[in-house]
């Protein structure tokens, strides 16, 4: 890893990249807040960039598949930076403009998810097989990393310059990434490691089915491959379930510690900056743990480490309890989302690879708003400590159900793949339908 250089170029544009994200997160809610006021605008932002990335997660990887990777990734970046750099030349020319940032959020909502998709589909074209979990390691780290950056960042340079200018910045970085990707060379995955065929299978040829055809090309190869998998199958369910309960426990967090317990921002700044120590934690040590245990022992694991993390962090009353407890939540959460990355980059033919990284974040990331919705109403009902109780009581019996499959064995990725693993042939039967 540290020889190869088109991975560590490629890591460091990535990092400044994340940073700039980061940075966005925070800067385009206060210029929203700012410009009108309204909590509801803010949260009506929101809802366009979740909704518009669930919607092109549909698509997205069909595109990733049919194109060169890497000139898909700068183009991106390229009209990210145009999009994000003309916010402060559009709010000085002509004040600020609500119903551009909500073209804003839409466009770029979809220029990430295509450039995300794309990104984990071109790391297993620049390290060895047996570096997957390392590399991907190395990446989760510095995301993490750049989330507990950015929103410091963002808030110096909105109280400095603004937020259309923190804006700015963050296009800047895009420009640094597409420059990065430049100077990166992909190489091919050897055949048996699912390298592209010469020929597309059935299903791939231009007008098979017509409209459903297309759809079936857009999103079903990808989840028939996901469903037809030994390890995939149960991995793709286990997280379906876990998203629901993950996606809101950062609001139980929050709720629990400046509402029931009434404590500042800073404390809980404390109790946030720990979740993201627990996250920097894993990344570091994710290959080294994978080596000596295997997959299924440190995927079933970290469930096991949410379902206490979400239980404790819910019912303490102890603000140092709750931010320990928060760090072993997170590093389960980032111990299993990078194991599960690198099993789908190990076991994905590299021309299926776009389409199953796109329907295993839309189906498993789909669970997410709904548990968030459901889990922060009930708090509202029954409090916290209740509703945080059930969720990690549903993580053990997601915890059981992993140990009755085959993820309870595995320890690599080379498992043997079910039918929709042929290169050159599509599965016969669909199915009836995030990580």
């Amino acid at each position: 890893m540290r020889r190869n250089r088109d991975f560590t170029v490629f890591w460091l544009g990535q990092a400044l990249s994340v940073l700039g994200g980061s940075v966005s997160m925070l800067a385009l809610p206060l210029l929203v807040l700012d410009a009108t006021g309204s909590i509801v605008q803010m949260g009506l932002v929101t809802v366009v960039s979740a909704a518009t990335a669930i919607g092109t997660g549909v698509f997205a990887g069909y595109v990733v598949d049919r194109v060169d990777r890497r000139r898909l990734m700068i183009v991106c970046d390229l009209v990210r930076a145009v999009l994000l750099g003309a916010v402060p030349l559009v709010w000085w020319v002509a004040g600020p403009q609500i119903w551009l940032l909500y073209v804003l959020t839409a466009l770029t909502a979809v220029l990430r998810t295509l450039f995300d998709v794309a990104y984990v589909t071109a790391i297993p074209n620049l390290v060895r097989t047996q570096d997957l979990t390392a590399a991907n390691g190395r990446l989760m780290g510095t995301f993490a990393l750049g989330s507990l950056l950015g929103p410091v960042v963002a808030g110096f340079l909105t109280a400095g310059v603004g937020a259309d200018w923190a804006l700015a910045l963050d296009g800047a970085t895009f420009l640094v990434s597409a420059a990065s990707l430049g100077w990166v060379r992909f190489t091919a995955r050897p055949a048996g490691e699912g390298a592209d065929r010469a020929t597309d299978e059935p299903g791939d040829r231009a007008g098979a089915g017509g409209g459903a055809g297309v759809f079936r090309e857009m999103f079903v190869v990808g989840f028939r491959f996901l469903w037809s998998h030994p390890l995939l199958r149960p991995l793709t369910v286990g997280l379906t379930l876990l998203t629901f309960v993950t996606m809101g426990a950062t609001d139980l967090l929050i709720y629990r510690v400046q509402h029931d317990l009434g404590r500042d921002a800073a404390t809980l700044g404390y109790v946030i900056a720990a979740g993201g120590a627990g996250s920097v934690a894993a990344a570091l040590s994710a290959g080294r743990l994978r080596r000596l245990f295997g997959f299924g022992t440190c995927w079933l694991a970290s469930i096991a480490m949410i379902a206490v993390g979400v239980t404790v962090t819910g019912v303490s009353r102890s603000v140092p309890v709750i931010a320990v407890l928060s760090a072993v939540s997170m590093f389960g959460m980032t111990l299993g989302g990078i194991c599960s990355m690198t099993l789908r980059q190990e076991v994905t033919p590299d021309h299926l690879l776009g389409r199953v990284t796109s329907a295993f974040w839309t189906v498993h990331n789909a669970s997410g708003p709904v548990g968030a919705a459901v889990l922060t109403l009930l708090a509202a009902r029954h409090g916290v400590p209740a509703v945080s109780l059930a969720g990690g009581a549903l993580c053990l019996l997601i915890l059981g159900g992993g140990l009755l499959t085959p993820l309870r064995g595995s320890r690599a990725g080379a498992a043997p793949a079910g039918p929709a693993a042929a290169p050159d042939q599509e599965p016969a039967a669909g199915p009836s339908a995030r990580a």
